[in-house]
């Protein structure tokens, strides 16, 4: 970490010892590094007696449920008390807090903790590092920084947070550092058979069929280079299942030995496709899903299209050819 990052963990620490009531909010559409950072966060400032509400974005999906300090997280509420500091994670833009925007306007003051590339630094403190792999590396050391422990609960959740942003470690950022902080949550006595089991092999049936749904609508472009898959608003009807049972399948389709690009398509409403992107070697997801005003990270990226569906899948398509010819 650089100079102006530990720099600004210090004046965040400063702001913090100073407020009492402190909400931690994240991106709508909830990730395992969105939750995980955020609940480690809240139980770590509990420790030191304060105030702690963490607010939902969104639908949290089942897969985390089985997170330590679940409960904390609350529904938005415009009666709630005066904020003293609002600390924002893994968002890389004020317009991602979805109606939890109001609030973090009103707050007394702000804190932006986030490792996306393009952060828009809206905090009146920022502690933004593009060269960890998952917000939940930079709560590790935060919460060093502070000098409180880190005990089961928390560590936890920071494995679930780097864990669930690096692909299960496989994602090229990984480096030698997230390796060493896995090695002291391990050593902190985390049950990471259990973790795994809970993130990655507890499939309810109703998943299950939308992704075998989902597979029929397989299609492959440019040699195999590019796959796309969608799930449409009608087979979560004939399944049963929720859009966030959709988790999972663009990177199973990655998994296609010429795939360099992968694609799924969600249908919120007719004209309202949200679009998550992988890639494997070369192509930079982020830089494509930002033609479409999206974002996220070199291999792991999304936005959405205001199209119907086959023209939101022309468009994405074309790009991803543009991009490969570059």
């Amino acid at each position: 970490m650089n100079r102006e990052i530990l720099l600004n963990m210090g004046k965040a620490i400063d702001l913090i010892k100073e407020s009492s009531n402190i909400f931690i909010a994240s991106h709508i559409n909830p990730d395992g590094d969105n939750i995980g950072s955020s609940l480690a966060l809240a139980l770590a400032l509990k420790k030191i007696n304060k105030n702690i509400v963490v607010l939902k974005s969104d639908i949290i999906p089942i897969d985390f449920t089985f997170l330590p300090g679940i409960n904390l997280i609350k529904e938005y509420d415009d009666k709630l008390d005066d904020i003293d500091l609002f600390i924002t994670l893994d968002c890389g833009d004020i317009n991602r807090l979805g109606q939890n925007k109001i609030l973090f306007e009103n707050a007394k003051k702000t804190i932006n903790i986030d490792h996306h590339i393009s952060n828009t630094n809206f905090g009146d403190i920022n502690i933004v590092d593009s060269k960890v792999t998952a917000t939940g590396e930079l709560i590790y050391y935060f919460i060093k920084q502070m000098e409180i422990e880190i005990d089961k609960d928390i560590a936890t959740n920071i494995y679930t947070a780097i864990s669930t942003d690096t692909g299960s470690f496989k994602y090229e950022s990984v480096s030698s550092d997230t390796h060493r902080i896995i090695a002291d949550l391990l050593d902190i006595g985390i049950d990471k058979s259990d973790i795994n089991i809970n993130l990655y092999e507890n499939m309810s049936f109703t998943r299950m069929k939308l992704f075998i749904k989902s597979l029929t609508t397989l299609e492959t472009f440019n040699n195999g280079k590019i796959a796309v898959i969608e799930v449409t608003q009608e087979m979560l009807k004939e399944t049963g299942a929720s859009l966030e049972d959709s988790e999972g399948i663009v990177s199973f389709i990655k998994k296609l030995s010429t795939v360099e690009a992968a694609c799924i398509l969600k249908e919120l409403e007719k004209e309202d496709i949200k679009i998550s992107l992988r890639t494997k070697k070369y192509l930079d997801a982020s830089y494509i899903c930002n033609k479409f005003d999206g974002g996220g990270h070199k291999r792991a990226a999304g936005c959405t299209i205001y199209k119907g569906i086959k023209e939101a899948k022309e468009l994405i398509v074309k790009s991803i050819q543009e991009a490969m010819k570059v």
